[in-house]
């Protein structure tokens, strides 16, 4: 299995192969998903209070929450999509290497092309999926069933968001990859006008 880390570095979240068009973009995605990953780990330590206080509170106290186990959950539910730009940027999400040692390098950079494609068109539609949710919540009124009742609006949010911020995250990965494959591509020595490049 592959965790991504073999591949070459970017340099302040930014990869060299990407575009100078995005560049912009890639370093702002970057500050976003460090700020996600700092709501993410807020997140977990809410989570993780709350579920105790709940243990605490029904076991100990004997008296009972109806409330703790939503709250934990759309904390979860937060941390795990907030964060999964970040974990994309890194490209620590996991990965099979069974067709990476049988194919020659030029086929499997197209085939990571190719994954990147096909995760950049998946992701999109989750995201614009989630949206769609969330506004059916939102214009609604929709809430859970318990007798806290919170809005589904934010668990649609945060999974929206999430998803839109790593759909844009690989978007830019993979015009980095596209990139690089052209760049692969030119013949040595030329330049992107196809004259030979100075000695």
């Amino acid at each position: 299995m592959s965790h991504g880390f073999e591949l070459k570095p970017a340099i302040a979240g930014v990869d060299p192969d990407t575009p100078a068009l995005l560049q912009p973009l890639a370093r702002l995605l970057h500050l976003v998903n460090q700020a996600m990953v700092a709501l993410g780990m807020v997140a977990l330590l809410v989570a993780s209070c709350v579920l105790t206080y709940s243990v605490v509170s029904r076991y100990v106290m004997r008296a009972s929450t109806d409330w703790q186990d939503e709250a934990a959950v759309f904390c979860l539910v937060g941390a795990t999509f907030l964060c999964g730009a970040f974990v994309q940027q890194l490209r620590g999400h996991v990965g099979i290497e069974a067709m990476a040692g049988l194919l020659p390098r030029s086929l499997n950079r197209l085939r990571l092309a190719l994954v990147d494609l096909m995760c950049t068109a998946f992701c999109s539609f989750f995201a614009w999926k989630s949206w769609t949710l969330f506004h059916e919540a939102w214009a609604e009124g929709q809430t859970t069933s318990s007798s806290w009742a919170p809005p589904l609006w934010i668990p649609y949010g945060l999974m929206g968001l999430g998803m839109t911020l790593l759909s844009l995250q690989l978007a830019v990965q993979l015009a980095a990859r596209l990139n690089g494959l052209f760049k692969a591509a030119a013949p040595v020595g030329a330049t992107a006008h196809g004259t030979e490049a100075p000695r």
